[in-house]
């Protein structure tokens, strides 16, 4: 008779890695395979890259009505839809994409890819090697030039020529703005929400302090972990890093307001129990332990750590003034990770952008992700003079 599958006081222990894996559901994934080695901006070459994508609506016969939309740190091609399988959460920007919604699926294209070095299908730490063997630990570091590349290698496959609109916030940000610098002609209209020209050193701050939660878990084992069995994967750091992470998404004012200084109910923090703000980051680092990846997450924390626009190209504002889009950018007004002055450098730079528009919103930085009204606002604005 089977032991049936390994617990830990009863409760299921987590695989090694939350990565997606040959053999799991499809779900609505598609696949882009590069047919070459894909240049990276260190040094060097990454062999056999594939980006993992999915796209709802229809691409017109010129190719003029895509819109792309890159996430950010720890989303995947799953912006609209329900959870299902292949899916474990449902889609992250779900309001803004579909037929009659902000971008209406019945007139533009829009397409998402999973980032590369992410691991929700795309090459990255926990994907096979051109050899079989798996990357882990020798994944090399990227930067959003080596990740809008590959992007631009899909983007081409799918007989884009031109975006119509690219919208992303944060670390899809980022991406969103390297595409505009790197590929002027290639970007109609851009919409920027709560990203930086450059990665401050606030940002780096609390990302190496997430990178080195995970390399210190005595389960990291140099990023070889993945073929562990259930719970021996770096969950403890990974989660360590998620509850730093989740602190700087929100703003102080919402948690206070939400939680205080009340304690978890049954518990009692002097007598080794919870407060309730405890309870909440905990529930963040199990949701995120067992549906992504640390290598992924360390990839993509140096990632965003490298991003500088104007590296190579004379600094900021000479990087910004190659901006040919029409441009948007805006901010969350409580947001402390990637606070409002840093898109008001963003909006001053770039020459078709006019001031910086303010998302009002309590819940700091994940602000962009949850007013989905008042940032439908701004698609509209956009997409209504394309």
């Amino acid at each position: 008779m089977s032991p049936g599958p390994p617990t830990a006081g009863g409760a299921l222990l987590p695989p090694a890695t939350g990565a997606w894996r040959e053999g799991d559901p499809w779900g609505r994934r598609r696949w882009h395979h590069r047919a070459d080695p894909l240049p990276l901006e260190s040094g060097g070459t990454l062999p056999g890259v594939t980006l993992a994508y999915e796209t709802w609506g229809r691409l017109a016969p010129d190719g003029s009505n895509a819109v792309l939309v890159p996430h950010a740190l720890t989303g995947d091609s799953h912006v609209a839809g329900p959870a299902g399988p292949g899916h474990p959460t449902p889609g992250w920007w779900d309001a803004l994409v579909g037929p009659g919604r902000p971008l209406d699926t019945d007139r533009w294209f829009v397409v998402a890819p999973n980032v590369l070095g992410g691991c929700q299908g795309s090459t990255g730490p926990s994907s096979p090697r051109p050899d079989g063997r798996l990357w882990a630990g020798s994944f090399p570091r990227l930067t959003q030039r080596d990740q809008v590349r590959a992007e631009a290698g899909l983007a081409d496959a799918l007989g884009i020529e031109r975006w119509a609109l690219v919208i992303g916030g944060s670390m899809g940000g980022m991406r969103a703005l390297e595409w505009a610098v790197s590929f002027p002609p290639r970007v109609a209209a851009l919409l920027l929400l709560a990203c930086p020209a450059v990665a401050s050193a606030d940002q780096i701050a609390w990302a190496s302090a997430q990178i080195h939660a995970i390399r210190a878990d005595p389960h990291w084992r140099n990023g070889a972990y993945h073929d562990a069995g259930p719970g021996r994967g770096p969950h403890t750091g990974l989660g360590i890093a998620r509850r730093i992470a989740h602190t700087t998404y929100r703003s102080g004012e919402e948690l206070q307001a939400r939680f205080g200084h009340r304690p978890q109910d049954g518990e009692d923090p002097r007598a080794g129990g919870r407060y309730q703000v405890e309870s909440y980051l905990d529930h963040q680092a199990a949701k995120l332990v067992g549906r992504f990846d640390a290598g992924s997450y360390v990839v993509l924390c140096e990632a965003m750590n490298a991003h500088d626009i104007g590296r190579g190209r004379g600094g900021t504002r000479p990087a910004l003034a190659r901006v040919g889009a029409r441009t948007l950018v805006a901010g969350v007004d409580s947001d402390r990770l990637y606070p409002i002055g840093q898109q008001e450098e963003l909006a001053a730079g770039i020459p078709s952008a006019d001031a910086v528009r303010r998302l009002s919103s309590p819940f700091g930085h994940d602000g962009f992700l949850i007013e989905t009204g008042q940032v439908a606002a701004l698609v509209r604005e956009l997409l209504g003079t394309v």
